[in-house]
């Protein structure tokens, strides 16, 4: 908010909470920061929020449609990929967060696994995961990953 006599924000501005201050006007671009230590959400509120830290967290997205997404294998996969993600790019700024970096070698192992049940389930989801199977044709054999049905085989 801004006082009648100036173009000075009133009060004080405080962005240690992660949230879009009263201060911030409108049309200044506005980035909270990320604290060392916050809480994280779990793997589908992440996916749901588009966010793994909930103080980045905003309240300017439409989530209907991303409750639908959550379920099956391809969705796990998703979530994992997603998180991991979003623990490197804190990583790249928290280098010190010896907590974080565990979390990522945590879901770096689940996502391993949830790729190999995957592929193993419904065939390779990349080039590279044919390089260890006997011939090509693997690769190019249908359906592909986005064309496959939830729940259904290859």
């Amino acid at each position: 908010m801004y006082s009648e006599n100036d173009n000075t924000p009133s009060g004080v501005c405080n962005d240690s909470c992660g949230m879009l201050p009263e201060c911030a006007p409108l049309a200044v671009p506005y980035v909270p920061f990320q604290q060392t230590g916050s809480k994280r959400y779990t793997q589908q509120e992440a996916l749901n929020s588009g966010t793994l830290f909930p103080g980045l967290d905003l309240p300017f997205r439409v989530r209907s449609s991303a409750k639908k997404a959550l379920g099956g294998p391809m969705a796990e996969l998703q979530a994992l990929e997603f998180v991991l993600l979003e623990l490197a790019l804190y990583l790249d700024t928290h280098q010190e967060d010896q907590e974080a970096f565990a979390l990522y070698q945590q879901y770096a192992e689940m996502e391993r696994q949830a790729r190999t049940r995957y592929e193993a389930a419904y065939g390779p989801l990349t080039k590279a995961a044919v390089a260890g199977s006997e011939n090509w044709s693997a690769w190019l054999k249908g359906p592909w990953p986005w064309e496959q049905m939830e729940g259904g085989s290859r």
